[in-house]
C-alpha cells in the first residue's frame, strides 16, 4: 500500500509517495513541469521489487510553492534532495532522475557518492541544454503564467501542440492512446500545481547551468543512461554521459521521446528492471 508523506526542511514541505519494503529504496525524481505523477503507472510494479519513493520537487506537485525566484535553483534542488534523504534516514539508494531531475540527481551523486548505489540518468544532460524557444518567447510564456495562471499556460500548450508539426510521433500516439482530454487533463493538473515563479526561474537556468561533463569520470556506481529515440535534443547529451561514465549502460528506447515511461512503458520498464537486477 502506497503512503503519501510530507517532509519539512529548508523552509518547505516536500510531498512524496512511499511504497514497498526494502533496505535500499529506488528513488524517482521527476523533471521540469512534472511531478511524481509521471511515474504513477510504474510505482506499484517497482514496489514489488523493493521500497520505491517518488517525490515532488520544490515548486511542483504537492510540494511547497514559495513564490520566490531565489528558491528555485539547480543547486537548491540538489540540497533539497540531500535534506530529504537525511529526513528519511536513507543510507544508500538506487536513484533515477528524469530531465531536470536527472541534472539534480547527477549533481547529488557527484556530491554524495557514498549514498548512491546506482544511478539512472533519463532524457537528461550533464551540460546546458538549448530550450526549444527563444529567450523572448520564454519570457512571454513566463509572463502569461504569472499574470493569467498556470492553467492559461496549459491551455496555450494544448493549442500550440495541435498546430506543431514537430511533435514527436510517439508523443502523438501517447495522446491518442490515452485520449486527448485525459492526456491534457493530466498535463493541466501538473501545471496548475506548479509555482509560476518556479517555471520562470528554472526554465531560465536550464540553458545556463554550469556543466559537470568534465566530472562524469567521478561516477563509479552502476549507471544506466536511458533516452527516447525521438528525443532529438538529448541524444548527443546522452552520448556524452555514456562516454564519460566508465561502464555506463546505454539504452535508447524506440518509439519514445522525452517521456519513455509513458510513450513506450514496456520497453522502459524492461530497461529499469534489468538495471536494478544488475545493480542489486
Amino acid at each position: 500500500m502506497s503512503v503519501v508523506r510530507k517532509l519539512g526542511f529548508r523552509g518547505m514541505e516536500m510531498e512524496l509517495e512511499d511504497e514497498g519494503r526494502g533496505a535500499r529504496p529506488f528513488v524517482l525524481v521527476h523533471g521540469f513541469t512534472g511531478s511524481r505523477d509521471d511515474f504513477r503507472e510504474h510505482v506499484p510494479q517497482l514496489a514489488r521489487l523493493g521500497r520505491t519513493i517518488a517525490l515532488d520537487q520544490r515548486g511542483h506537485g504537492g510540494s511547497t510553492n514559495s513564490g520566490r525566484a531565489e528558491d528555485y535553483t539547480l543547486d537548491g534542488l540538489v540540497e533539497d534532495l540531500a535534506a530529504a534523504f537525511d529526513a528519511l534516514k536513507l543510507a544508500r539508494v538506487d536513484l533515477l532522475g528524469h530531465s531536470l531531475g536527472g541534472m539534480v540527481t547527477l549533481r547529488y551523486a557527484l556530491a554524495h557518492p557514498e549514498r548512491v548505489a546506482s544511478l539512472v540518468l533519463m532524457d537528461t544532460s550533464a551540460s546546458p541544454i538549448r530550450m526549444p524557444f527563444s529567450e523572448k518567447a520564454r519570457a512571454g510564456i513566463a509572463a502569461l503564467a504569472r499574470e493569467q495562471g498556470m492553467g492559461a499556460l496549459a491551455f496555450a500548450m494544448r493549442e500550440m501542440a495541435s498546430r506543431n508539426r514537430d511533435v514527436p510521433p510517439s508523443a502523438k500516439r501517447t495522446e491518442e492512446r490515452m485520449g486527448s482530454d485525459v492526456f491534457w487533463e493530466r498535463v493541466r493538473r501538473k501545471l496548475e500545481a506548479m509555482d509560476p515563479v518556479a517555471w520562470d526561474a528554472l526554465s531560465r537556468s536550464l540553458g545556463k547551468q554550469v556543466s559537470v561533463a568534465d566530472r562524469l569520470g567521478e561516477i563509479d556506481c552502476p549507471t544506466l543512461v536511458i533516452v527516447g529515440a525521438e528525443d532529438a535534443a538529448l541524444l548527443k547529451p546522452s552520448d556524452e554521459m555514456e562516454r564519460g561514465i566508465a561502464g555506463a549502460t546505454r539504452v535508447t528506447i524506440p518509439d519514445a521521446a522525452h517521456s519513455p515511461q509513458l510513450e513506450n512503458p514496456e520497453a522502459w520498464s524492461g530497461a529499469i528492471h534489468a538495471h536494478l537486477a544488475r545493480a542489486r
